[in-house]
């Protein structure tokens, strides 16, 4: 079922090319064939060591009203500034990377340093907040795709903008890393914030699969883990046109909806989209044999890394690899739209991002990362873009799309709940029966319905056939075994593709769609912090120190 519909997106796509590639509401902010930075000196560009451009490409992006922050980790060698900004200017530009804050922030190719130092690393994501301070996450980790060097432990520098200063570093304690730990995203909630530090970060650990929990106002930190955070290996091969890349990333892709509360993740290496409330992750580390109460929110039509909610109506924005295409999904209202498609400005979106000085636009990371993952980039074309999107277009007269392929009932649908819940279960959105949790048999009437990037976890098939896996409780497994799935990246073989699956057979990943788990009040009340902090354990909180 799921080759049908992936067949026959294909064909729809095809037939309707014309119309989309031209994606009239996509604007290339900035492009690149190749980056280069506004190097102190002359002789810094002719080290391979410290510049090497085919190996430099843009993950990360936050934007202002002046200015566009870019994080370019250190997948490979040659990085010269992991963090840095160009002027928003205009449209289509190519300029240099001005490094930020400055150049004594870069350690590349330097050995005349301390962790301790004022310095960064690799910045895979960039993110402000409302008080105009710059939050920069360095996972601290060099050529992750090479030899994968812990440089230094990973951290968190607070860059107050209107002074272009750090005022305020936050260093993780160990019992929150892991072997081979790389931080890759984050989202700052600050629903509740009483003042600028009064705000939670939720981290996710990408190699180590987990979301780390930052309380800014106690300064405490716990990790959190789920099955649903770790990569399916039948998902380990992406594909975008003819380029076939193997990677096992965990949770990577994350998102906020403040509105409802909602916190949304992905990993690379999976066509599934899962949600998990606020109030679960502040509840606090999980306690013994307990399990995080996660939401399968839905299935891609392939995989992909970079999401976003919507200011106007808290859809959830995505892009799937292998369809080049931004595209959103209400999951309220079941409205869904394919925003932009594109085959050359839209390779490999690996962040998106709304921005406060301009309402209802959304700016987004096209990267062709296969390109340079691959080592097949061609320096002739533009390999980098900044690509910016105004949402209330496709709003009003953009393409429109039913991306859910099964049958749902919408007519009768209850609405979302008026207050966020702490049980974010696609039951709030009618695609179950609350009461019976029976699955909702009606027809569903568009002709498109086909035409699809996103499938509603409301699936045909019985919701009991088979007994869920029991997994190990985080806080017996052995962190200082290598992790497993690391050497599947140097390109060792993988268990049979998604094409030998039985798709009919479902997984334990789809039960999470229909089993409610227990409120955040109910957990935070079971849940109390232990008086020693000794013994390594994913179910304890740590202070800062």
């Amino acid at each position: 079922m799921q080759q049908l519909f992936a067949t026959l997106l294909g064909l729809l796509l095809c037939s309707q090319f014309a119309v989309w590639a031209q994606s009239p509401g996509l604007q290339v902010a900035k492009q690149w064939k190749l980056l280069s930075y506004n190097f102190e000196s002359p002789t810094q560009a002719s080290d391979p060591n410290f510049y090497n451009p085919q190996n430099v490409l843009i993950t990360g992006i936050a934007v202002t009203d002046d200015r566009i922050f870019i994080a370019t980790p250190k997948l490979f060698s040659g990085v010269s500034s992991t963090v840095n900004w160009v002027p928003k200017g205009k449209l289509g530009e190519s300029p240099q990377l001005q490094a930020y804050p400055d150049w004594s922030f870069s350690n590349t190719a330097r050995s005349n340093f301390n962790c301790s130092d004022l310095i960064l690393t690799s910045v895979y994501r960039l993110r402000i907040d409302s008080c105009n301070r710059l939050w920069l996450l360095d996972a601290g980790v060099s050529r992750s795709l090479e030899d994968y060097e812990i440089t230094c432990p990973p951290k968190i520098l607070v860059v107050d903008l209107n002074t272009d200063r750090v005022v305020r570093r936050i260093d993780f304690p160990p019992e929150v890393l892991r072997g081979e730990t790389l931080f890759t995203n984050m989202v700052i909630d600050e629903t509740t914030a009483k003042s600028c530090d009064d705000v939670f970060v939720y981290i996710t650990d990408t190699v180590e699969p987990g979301i780390i929990v930052y309380d800014s106002s106690k300064d405490v930190t716990w990790r959190l883990s789920h099955p649903a955070m770790y990569p399916d290996p039948d998902f380990a091969q992406s594909e975008i046109h003819n380029d076939r890349f193997v990677l096992m990333d965990g949770v990577v892709g994350l998102t906020f909806d403040e509105r409802n509360g909602i916190v949304y993740f992905q990993p690379l290496a999976t066509d599934r989209v899962f949600s998990v409330h606020k109030n679960v992750l502040r509840a606090g580390p999980l306690a013994s044999g307990q399990m995080l109460d996660v939401k399968l929110v839905g299935k891609k039509s392939s995989q992909g890394i970079g999401l976003a909610v919507s200011p106007f109506d808290s859809s959830l924005i995505f892009s799937p690899l292998t369809e080049t295409a931004l595209a959103s999904w209400n999951p309220t209202t079941n409205q869904q739209s394919v925003l932009a498609q594109d085959r050359d400005r839209l390779q490999f979106v690996a962040d998106i991002t709304t921005t406060r000085s301009e309402p209802g636009v959304i700016y987004a990371i096209a990267s062709k990362f296969h390109r340079f993952f691959l080592k097949n980039l061609n320096a002739n074309e533009f390999n980098n873009r900044i690509v910016r999107l105004e949402l209330s277009g496709a709003r009003t007269g953009g393409i429109k799309s039913p991306l859910h392929t099964l049958p749902l009932s919408l007519a009768t649908a209850p609405s979302a709940p008026s207050a966020p819940a702490a049980h974010n279960s696609i039951l709030h959105y009618g695609i179950y029966n609350q009461h019976s949790q029976s699955h909702v048999h009606s027809t569903q009437t568009s002709p498109n319905a086909l035409q699809t990037y996103f499938t509603s976890p409301a699936l045909t098939t019985p919701l009991t056939t088979k007994t869920p896996y029991k997994y190990e409780n985080a806080g017996i497994i052995n962190y200082g075994v290598r992790s497993p799935f690391t050497a599947l990246n140097q390109g060792e073989a993988f268990p049979p593709t998604k094409a030998n699956r039985d798709t009919y057979q479902r997984s334990y990943l789809d039960t999470l769609v229909s089993s409610p788990g227990p409120t955040a009040t109910a957990a935070a009340a079971s849940i109390t912090a232990p008086s020693s902090y000794m013994q390594r354990h994913s179910g304890y909180y740590y202070h800062h120190h």
